[in-house]
């Protein structure tokens, strides 16, 4: 069948196709004659123009699977393993399947293998926008050419149009920039406000999305900044839109969940807008370098606050910070000890540290802090949590930022983290899933630092004695007293840095629990600074300032807007309540290109840090625990108090946190239970209701998605290693019983012992001494080890009766490397959609695997009914092809 006959009839002709692959002749013409008859009934057949460009698309793979003598039956299956047994024996389901499938292979990157296969779909899909604009009477073919010239990906010499466009030098015109900025803003706020036909919007929807497909592909920043232009634009039109046509004013009920939807909905805008703001323009931040005489080096004073932490968690930390490279004449390192235990004290003057402790324990670790500055005098104050072991360039790296320019108070390093945190450890994907802190140390706090906004972070910072006694010290009055310092620093005119390299490493929360209560700790805290300190009020802020302070405590306001998003969709389907009071077609052209625009957006800005869809497992997991305290805190700022986060623990076994998980639960099982109403809706109810009913539901199930998901985290993973085992790759050599001194390659090591690789396998046995030989610089350094295990050329050294002086080498030959962490955001490749959607549908099935796991014997079987129709759904997402070499 020739393209030209699709446009004769394009709905009728390419359905009969595409259906008649799977389907006999009479079941595809009674599927014709109902979809026929809807759309004369709703007189929407101007739909058949919307869906033209998709479905020639559809069409273009079945085409090119005849143009090249492909054997369909084969193809079919490759292409759609979904549609084999057992889910091929349900007819009616598997159109939705082939459907889901078809748009999946022609819209996603390296579907399609064969170049002329794909090629021929692009051409097909802009035959089609051009169908739609003829049919519409917008604009004529020569638009569909101008398009393709404007979005060419074509390798070669020659640029695309908006490549050059962006290179042009006009834009290094300060003028040209702020005429076109204010131009930019006028058409925005034409194209926000004016009413468009649905029709109209179907257009102008398929256009933006069209651009936004081929700037994913266009580097530089000119593209991200038309991205998140387009971002912005999709995003205020629809919230427009729902502000003014999409209230049911005569239904109460819908009245009242409509608006709470609307308003977290104005939250999630105002949020977005802000994140673009700033992360539009990192600053990524250069260290400066120092002056050779170190004569001109100012005095460091490190401090070490504990409370309630092991002296094991503590002696590292301990003894990297006086392995820092800096004058020994100018750094003085404190323990200040909330403890007051004797054993800290009695180690503090073993290895010639200071220790610090008070009569009382107010204000807790401000308080702490504030109490040390009495006792000692550097110009400097380094401050690092008693499990964040300090690589020895730490000083280096930073110092440099103070003497270039006097009016730096702070400077801030990313807090790194060599162990696992829950969701990594209990997910079982850590390095393999950007973890929750990424987004802010590796994306974020750049962000910030080029408005002058860089937070301090309580750890892994550099702060200006004179600038902390000119506001009084450590802000006490909140719970998060690091992010209020630099707010009162800021405040009295000085600025702040962030150098975006890791130069300090730590332990991560160790159970859920305690992630979710440090988390608590933050979100009442950024209420508490919100309440007594508004950013957004006072003097001595810049407005970008106070925008960025504003962003990060709306962030820790989510746990309103998340749950209500967890819910939204069982309005519909529980109470019949329009809470989005639209026609279906409507919806569907306002909302899902919408979310499509804002995901691809935020992929490309937050690709490397933070992956699609798991933002939104994090919020989930937290949700419900941020909730009461944020709200409280908002009206009682100063009720709740600072509580220390544990580290260093053990769990000895497997078990489920029920406990943590049960909201989870709770809103997992309402919208299971709204999946299954929803069915009996479809099939007993209102066919007018079918449209919206099918979104709601659709809605609902990915809310398990992301449930699922959260309760996976809940299954706490065994942990009964001491000593956290830390990957690596450099030279070093061992010393064996006979003498022989040979090369190899140190893979692991942790504070007790060593993992290492030889070129020659057997080469010891278990319990042999074996003296390893590291290099700092130029010093070399042996260490006695004992074999403890070993496997062909792999072999694992135990430590044993290191003096405090060996341990402190060993400390800066392996934690205290200057290069320890400089691959910490290496490890990640940019952000795919498709793929982080996969991965987190993985993990919600491994939620629900468990639940049945873990579940009382008398649970288990509604859990497996819910496990199978959890499954059953899933059958539907996007399969990946599985293309062979004489298909190409």
């Amino acid at each position: 069948m020739s393209i030209t006959s699709f446009y004769q009839r394009p709905i009728h002709s390419t359905l009969y196709l595409l259906l008649s692959i799977l389907f006999t002749d009479k079941l595809v013409r009674y599927i014709l004659f109902k979809f026929h008859s809807y759309f004369n009934q709703h007189k929407v057949n101007v739909i058949e123009a919307f869906l033209m460009p998709f479905i020639t698309l559809l069409s273009s793979l079945f085409i090119n699977i005849k143009k090249h003598k492909i054997s369909f039956e084969y193809t079919l299956y490759d292409y759609y393993p979904h549609l084999r047994l057992p889910y091929r024996t349900y007819i009616y389901s598997n159109i939705l399947r082939f459907i889901i499938q078809s748009v999946f292979l022609v819209f996603f990157k390296n579907q399609l293998k064969s170049s002329s296969v794909k090629d021929d779909a692009v051409n097909y899909f802009y035959d089609g926008v051009s169908y739609l604009l003829r049919q519409l009477r917008w604009f004529d073919l020569k638009l569909g050419r101008l398009l393709k010239r404007l979005l060419s990906k074509k390798k070669g010499p020659k640029k695309s149009a908006f490549k050059a466009m962006a290179d042009a030098r006009v834009w290094q015109n300060k003028l040209v920039k702020y005429v076109i900025l204010a131009f930019i803003l006028f058409l925005l706020a034409i194209f926000i406000t004016i009413p468009f036909s649905l029709e109209a919007q179907a257009v102008f929807i398929s256009f933006i999305l069209l651009v936004a497909y081929a700037l994913k592909r266009v580097k530089g920043q000119m593209a991200t900044i038309v991205m998140i232009t387009l971002s912005v634009t999709t995003s205020s039109r629809y919230l427009w839109w729902r502000y003014t046509e999409t209230l049911n004013w005569d239904d109460p009920l819908a009245l009242a969940l409509g608006a709470g939807l609307l308003l977290a909905e104005t939250y999630a805008w105002l949020v977005l807008i802000l994140g673009f703001f700033q992360t539009v323009n990192p600053l990524e931040r250069k260290p400066v370098p120092l002056p050779k005489d170190t004569d001109l080096w100012p005095t460091v004073d490190v401090y070490i606050p504990t409370y309630n932490e092991p002296l094991s968690v503590v002696r590292p930390t301990t003894l990297a910070a006086l392995s820092i490279d800096w004058p020994a004449d100018k750094l003085n390192v404190y323990i200040l000890d909330d403890g007051k235990r004797p054993e800290f004290k009695d180690f503090a003057a073993e290895i010639g540290v200071g220790y610090l402790a008070r009569a009382d324990n107010n204000h807790a670790k401000a308080g702490n802090m504030n109490s040390a500055m009495r006792y000692t005098d550097g110009e400097y104050i380094a401050i690092f949590d008693c499990d964040h072991v300090p690589a020895r360039s730490f000083l280096q790296m930073t110092m440099g930022q103070f003497l270039k320019d006097s009016k730096v108070c702070l400077v801030q390093t990313p807090h790194h983290f060599f162990s696992a945190d829950p969701f990594e450890r209990n997910l079982n994907n850590h390095s393999q899933i950007p973890n929750e802190n990424m987004l802010f140390y590796g994306l974020i706090q750049d962000g910030n630092d080029m408005w002058d906004a860089t937070f301090f972070c309580g750890s892994c910072a550099v702060l200006k004695r004179a600038a902390l006694d000119d506001i009084g010290g450590f802000a006490f009055e909140t719970v998060t007293e690091d992010a209020h310092t630099a707010l009162r620093m800021q405040r009295a005119g000085y600025k702040t840095a962030y150098i975006n390299i890791p130069q300090a490493a730590g332990l991560a929360t160790d159970s859920l629990s305690a992630h979710i209560g440090q988390r608590i700790r933050w979100a009442r805290g950024m209420a508490q600074i919100f309440r007594l300190d508004n950013p957004l009020m006072g003097k001595g802020l810049s407005i970008p300032q106070r925008l960025c302070y504003i962003n990060a405590m709306l962030h820790f306001l989510s746990g309103i807007p998340r749950i209500v998003f967890l819910t939204a969709p069982l309005a519909l389907i529980y109470f019949n309540a329009y809470i989005i009071y639209a026609p279906f077609i409507a919806i569907f052209i306002y909302v899902v290109p919408t979310l499509i625009q804002i995901k691809a957006t935020n992929s490309r800005i937050q690709g490397k840090y933070r992956y699609s869809f798991w933002g939104e497992v994090y919020e989930s997991v937290l949700a419900w625990y941020i909730l009461k305290p944020t709200t409280v805190a908002l009206f009682n700022p100063n009720k709740g108090k600072f509580n220390v986060t544990e580290k260093g623990g053990l769990n000895d076994e497997e078990h489920y946190d029920w406990g943590i998980s049960k909201p989870y639960l709770i809103l997992l099982l309402i919208n299971l239970l709204g999946i299954i109403v929803g069915v009996l809706r479809l099939f007993l109810g209102d066919s007018s209701q079918i449209g919206v009913l099918i979104i709601s539901m659709g809605w609902a199930f990915y809310n398990i998605i992301i449930l699922g998901a959260a309760v996976a985290v809940a299954a706490e993973a065994r942990q009964v290693r001491h000593s956290h085992r830390i990957k690596a790759n450099f030279p070093a050599g061992v010393r064996l019983a006979n003498g022989h001194t040979l090369k190899v390659k140190i893979t692991d090591y942790s504070d007790n012992g060593v993992g290492i690789e030889t070129e020659h396998a057997h080469l010891c046995r278990v319990n042999d001494k074996i003296e390893l030989l590291m290099s700092r610089g130029n010093k070399q350094f042996s260490f006695t080890t004992y074999v403890c295990n070993t496997r062909r050329k792999q072999i694992g050294l135990t430590l044993k009766d290191l003096s405090l002086e060996k341990q402190r080498a060993f400390i800066q030959c392996t934690f205290s490397r200057a290069d320890a962490w400089l691959d910490w955001q290496n490890n990640f490749r940019h952000d795919r959609p498709s793929y982080s959607f996969k991965e987190v549908q993985k993990t919600s099935l491994r939620g629900f695997s468990n639940l049945l796991f873990h579940a009382p014997r008398a649970l288990q079987p509604i859990i497996k009914f819910m496990t199978n129709t959890v499954i059953y759904i899933n059958s539907f997402t996007p399969k990946k092809p599985i293309v062979h070499n004489n298909h190409d």
